[in-house]
């Protein structure tokens, strides 16, 4: 085996997540392989996120989390440090909209979080949210339902209560290319990367984790050392830590879930490219945000009427479900009547996977084999933190090298830029399910 098959650190995956890991590894003197079946960094779910980033999490260290998540891409080009022959990424800042229903204390809990953090939002009034967005309707129409429930076309009963505006929260249109931009800053650092290549195998010795078997997409097989294997494999990541043999000691699990967004013109004569926002709306049971194009993407809140399929991260159908897309863009009409509903020959959305946890949080966390740690349960919810969660799992991962016993003493990371803590045993992959979930995902 050549020097070139040894690192201080093999990263499964090539996501946001992956990538950032990788950034911050590689700045703290860690030679890392980030290793992909897919062909480009991104292109796997990363590629379809919403990339939405917002703040409106139901616990305090979820709110600090994205908070902190939140600065790095208003400090993107500062934090990638080199140029990307593809350009930057640009970051949205349109705000986001969270509405108020008939059920308020989950919003009214999260200002309040809001206020212990110090994130800036407004309260407004149903007659402020006609004056701001007057191509909108906002009367109480919930809770979700679907078209073939009575339910789903009844008048409105008033208006809705209210809602929370977040000035700092947006999108970002393009998360590939923030991979991309990721891959750069990392192979600055001297980071390396591997695409079309498959983890076949974990190797282990002694209760530790030793390295991978990788498998290019021709068949041919190496072995690659490392004294610390980091799964960051999205919808896959069930699959790798049966492979190390790790699956059934966590509490916590994940599995790999089917999900699909769509996109619809926007409502006929608003240039929703600068007049509309990012929107979460639990009263209809949808939330959007603009699309290139002057389009509306919309997904799925996960309400409880809308149908949940679990599959094989390899094994899914990739096409439109007709009923969902006419669900979702019905929906977006009784919040935006000018947008009409498009024929279903011209249905346009995608499909991908999320990998979600049993309590929908996601786990970064060590493993109880040793050198061997986690970032998975990510998918839908945390491409916002992804600067974040590099240095949270960096700082854990030298903290637990050193010798320090995080299940019983979890670390506590300080942001870089907000100062905030924030308690990574919220994270833990021996938790109990978190009672104060959501159980959903805003994109």
């Amino acid at each position: 085996m050549t020097d070139s098959q040894n690192y201080d650190a093999i990263i499964i995956g090539a996501g946001v997540l992956g990538c950032a890991i990788a950034l911050e590894m590689s700045r703290r003197g860690k030679r890392t392989l980030n290793v992909d079946k897919a062909p480009a960094a991104g292109s796997g779910s990363t590629s379809n996120s919403c990339a939405i980033v917002r703040f409106t999490y139901s616990t305090k260290v979820g709110v600090a989390f994205s908070w902190e998540g939140g600065q790095y891409w208003k400090d993107w080009a500062n934090y990638i440090g080199t140029d990307d022959e593809l350009g930057l990424i640009d970051y949205h800042q349109v705000g986001q909209l969270n509405l108020f229903t008939d059920d308020a204390e989950r919003l009214t809990k999260v200002h309040k979080l809001w206020d212990e953090v110090g994130i800036p939002y407004e309260y407004l009034t149903p007659d402020q949210l006609d004056e701001r967005f007057p191509f909108m309707d906002f009367g109480w129409y919930g809770p979700p339902t679907r078209p073939d429930d009575p339910a789903f076309w009844k008048d409105a009963e008033g208006p809705v209560k209210g809602a929370l505006w977040s000035p700092d929260a947006g999108y970002v249109s393009d998360p590939q290319l923030s991979c991309h931009n990721l891959q750069r800053g990392a192979e600055a650092e001297g980071g390396e990367f591997r695409f079309r290549t498959e983890v076949t195998a974990v190797s282990t010795a002694g209760g530790q984790v030793s390295g991978v078997t990788l498998t290019d997409s021709v068949g041919n097989s190496v072995d690659v050392s490392a004294p610390i294997v980091i799964n960051v494999a999205g919808p896959h990541s069930y699959l790798i830590n049966q492979m190390a043999g790790v699956y059934d000691e966590m509490n916590i699990k994940t599995r790999a879930l089917r999900h699909e967004v769509h996109h619809v013109p926007s409502p006929e004569g608003i240039d929703f490219m600068s007049a509309g926002t990012v929107g979460a709306d639990d009263d209809i049971g949808f939330y959007f945000r603009p699309e290139v194009g002057n389009n509306v993407l919309l997904g799925s809140v996960d309400a409880d009427c809308d149908p949940s399929e679990y599959v094989h991260p390899d094994d899914y159908d990739t096409s439109i479900d007709r009923d969902q897309w006419k669900t979702q863009v019905l929906r977006a009409t009784r919040r935006m009547p000018g947008m009409g509903v498009p024929p279903d020959h011209e249905a346009r959305g995608i499909v991908d996977l999320y990998d979600v946890s049993d309590d929908w949080l996601p786990i970064y966390d060590r493993t109880e084999l040793g050198g061997f740690y986690v970032a998975i349960g990510t998918s839908g919810n945390q491409y916002k933190n992804a600067g974040a969660v590099g240095q949270a799992m960096a700082d854990l991962i030298e903290a637990v090298e050193s010798g320090h016993d995080h299940d019983t003493d979890p670390i506590q990371v300080t942001g870089r830029y907000t100062g905030l803590k924030i308690d990574l045993s919220a994270y833990s992959r021996n938790r109990e399910i978190n009672p104060d979930s959501s159980m959903s995902v805003h994109g």
